[in-house]
């Protein structure tokens, strides 16, 4: 690891495979959302870069609004 981090602050920047991790995504489709423009990314070279605050935010929503139409069936 990079030193200490502090659990209660994620870093905001995680590779494809530590979002995958954290989010419990699927790495494809990871980069998928962050190739169409869905989530917040930068390019570091071949590596992609999420914003992994706003990629746990959009997985709530969706999460949120799956919940929702299943409620309404």
């Amino acid at each position: 690891g990079k030193g200490m981090l502090n659990p209660l602050h994620p870093p905001q920047m995680a590779t494809i495979n530590e979002t995958a991790k954290l989010t419990g995504l699927a790495k494809y489709y990871i980069r998928q959302l962050a190739l169409n423009n869905k989530i917040k990314h930068v390019r570091a070279g071949k590596k992609i870069l999420i914003n992994i605050m706003q990629s746990l935010k959009w997985v709530l929503k969706q999460t949120q609004r799956n919940f929702i139409k299943s409620l309404k069936k």
